[in-house]
């Protein structure tokens, strides 16, 4: 098993080696310049080649891909007479053990580094640290409401083949499938926000934490949560219970379940003892390709509810030209993706006992 697992690991960081070369290349090849977006047309010259030394812009791409790389890996060279570096790492709490002096440079042991915010001057991770909660809230919500509904709604249509509920779950569950987030997220907003909001008394638009009307702080609303989780979940719902019904009806056609129902067991037994349990692998790979594809995909629900989570920190940094910003949420939903992949390639070995651990 630790065998297997290091090999998994081994492969996410190359995944991750990957997906952070790639995003470097492409936000440092497309259009902009993050100097005019800080300072703005009036900006002189002097002041830019200035901000340009500071943040490491006037260096060729090549050179400034290897620093980048060097912030990220947890064992990286730093130079001693740059204390500015190491100000930074102790500023934003980020410990660091040196291990080797070479010199002028130093080998160190540390977290890695996302660098800082152009805009705000802030800390990426402290950025990311702040708004990650509400969108992983958000997610875990939308996933937990998609995949209980979509096994019920699953086992509904496979106990009734080609009858009637099973005819109209399917065409329901591929409406699902076909509409876009942000239509949905815009309909569900303005129905269930505006339209019929005597009823529901939900808003269209909030966060998790709303500023009290009389001045006396911020307080939890997890009824704007509703709204957003129900759009983020209509997708992997269709997706979750068209392969619940797919897999339940091809495990009940099965040797083994004709021969449990001879022996005189009950449906119940049969479906949630033996059906059940080896139907559930498509599903959780599903699961889990959802949930960390919805954490990237809740971009544009989070702008239309204004739920200031990871996707609304990278639309406002997108729209301000703040590429640490940007290139640090990537690592982090990428970092999620591959830890989750990870963990589901294990559980397979303990849902189904024909899996077998490869060296």
């Amino acid at each position: 098993m630790l065998r297997y697992t290091l090999g998994k690991v081994f492969y996410g960081i190359l995944v991750l080696f990957g997906v952070v070369s790639l995003i470097f290349v492409l936000f440092h090849v497309i259009p902009g310049d993050p100097v005019r977006m800080m300072m703005g047309q009036r900006g002189d010259e002097a002041s830019i080649k200035a901000i340009e030394k500071e943040i490491g812009r006037d260096l060729p791409v090549f050179r400034q891909y290897i620093k980048y790389m060097n912030d990220l890996s947890p064992v990286s060279f730093h130079n001693r007479s740059n204390r500015v570096h190491f100000l930074y790492l102790d500023k934003d709490k980020y410990s660091y053990v040196e291990l080797l002096g070479i010199g002028q440079n130093t080998l160190v042991l540390k977290w890695p580094y996302l660098r800082r915010s152009y805009q705000s001057k802030k800390a990426v991770v402290t950025i990311l640290k702040d708004a990650l909660p509400a969108t992983l809230i958000l997610t875990s919500a939308a996933i937990s409401f998609a995949f209980l509904v979509g096994i019920i709604l699953g086992i509904t249509g496979a106990l009734n083949q080609n009858r009637w509920p099973d005819r109209f779950l399917l065409v329901v569950t591929t409406i699902g499938m076909s509409g876009p987030s942000f239509f949905i997220a815009i309909l569900v907003s303005w129905l269930f926000g505006y339209l019929w909001s005597d009823f529901t008394g939900l808003n269209m638009t909030g966060s998790l934490y709303e500023v009290d009307d009389f001045g006396r702080g911020e307080h939890l609303a997890l009824s704007n949560l509703i709204l957003p989780a129900l759009t983020l979940g209509v997708r992997p719902l269709s997706v979750i219970m068209q392969l619940m019904r797919n897999s339940l009806l091809d495990v009940l056609d099965q040797d083994y379940i004709r021969t449990a129902r001879a022996k005189g067991l009950t449906e119940l037994v049969v479906i949630g003892k033996h059906a059940l349990r080896n139907s559930l692998n498509p599903v959780i790979t599903a699961v889990s390709g959802w949930f960390a594809g919805m954490l990237a995909g809740a971009v544009f629900v989070e702008m239309i509810f204004a739920w200031k989570g990871i996707g609304w920190e990278i639309v406002t940094a997108l729209d301000q030209y703040d590429l640490p910003v940007v290139m640090g949420a990537v690592i982090v939903i990428s970092s999620i993706f591959v830890l989750i992949n990870i963990l589901v390639d294990i559980s397979y070995t303990y849902l189904d006992p024909r899996v077998k651990l490869q060296n």
